[in-house]
């Protein structure tokens, strides 16, 4: 799960920095305004990908998610590209669970069997 998940957050961090460029066009933002928003977001995208081992860990990309379609009300793009990314986040965390549990069960058939 850790490097599907790990990989949609570093999508992430390029999608946040394209919408930053696109956030600048905006005569009503402050330049300053959009790149510490877009700063602290790329850096949270960057700093999840290392809770994803711990507790709590997917609840908080979720968390992160929701934000990232929330920031469609300043740039309305973001709207498309966070659910975009909502639905790869799923993906990664359903298909990446499915995936560390065939291992797990790969492995212990592996030490059941006897070695030769």
């Amino acid at each position: 799960m850790r490097t599907l998940c790990a990989s949609t957050l570093i999508g992430e961090f390029f999608v946040i920095a394209f919408a930053g460029l696109v956030a600048m066009k905006d005569p009503d933002l402050a330049t300053t305004t959009v790149w510490t928003v877009c700063g602290i977001g790329m850096l949270l995208s960057v700093l999840l990908c290392g809770t994803l081992s711990r507790r709590g860990g997917a609840e908080l990309g979720w968390a992160f998610q929701i934000a990232l379609i929330a920031s469609g009300f300043a740039v309305p793009l973001m709207f498309f590209m966070g659910a975009l990314f909502a639905a790869l986040w799923w993906a990664s965390v359903h298909y990446g669970r499915k995936i560390d549990e065939a291992k797990a069960r790969f492995a212990a058939q592996a030490e059941a069997q006897p070695q030769a």
